[in-house]
């Protein structure tokens, strides 16, 4: 099974909709590959440059409503390209989260007051995640532990590497 985590990249605003992870734009690339450089372009942060600051990424941590605008499955791919396997946030848009789960990748969803302590941890933050266990230990300049669940299903998807891989040991 994959490994998830890695070194976090901290996007502290709610409603990060999905032209922002990938404007509609590059919608019509022919590969995954072809959206690596496009990474959050459209993202207005302060302090925050794609090109300096996703290299070497492997999770995300936001707020509410993350991967919310239109359905698209570029979203998540423009993460899978980037080596980003993880994204944290209070709550996912339902599509969103899906095709993350869909893709073999882990969305989330951890209380206000845990997204607060993750924020607050400093310095450079690294992230592993024990998907069997349902626990994230986070590591900065301080040191934290979650719990989180995913339904069986969703689980059970990320575990196989994706719907394509679950449907072919499944039937």
């Amino acid at each position: 099974m994959k490994e998830f985590g890695g070194k976090v990249l901290f996007l502290d605003r709610s409603d990060i909709n999905t032209d922002e992870i990938i404007p509609a734009k590059y919608l019509t690339e022919n590969t995954k590959m072809a959206l690596q450089p496009f990474i959050l372009e459209d993202l207005k942060l302060g302090g925050f440059d794609p090109a300096r600051d996703v290299a070497g990424k492997g999770v995300v941590v936001s707020r509410a409503n993350f991967g919310c605008g239109s359905s698209r499955e570029h979203a998540v791919w423009v993460f899978e390209v980037n080596e980003i396997n993880t994204v944290i946030a209070e709550s996912f848009a339902r599509i969103f989260r899906q095709n993350m789960h869909n893709c073999g990748m882990l969305a989330i969803e951890l209380p206000a007051a845990d997204l607060d302590r993750l924020f607050g941890l400093g310095g450079e933050v690294e992230i592993a995640v024990d998907l069997a266990a349902g626990r994230i230990k986070a590591k900065g300049e301080r040191e934290a532990e979650f719990s989180f669940t995913l339904n069986e299903f969703d689980r059970q998807l990320v575990e196989a590497g994706g719907w394509l891989a679950y449907a072919d040991k499944k039937y």
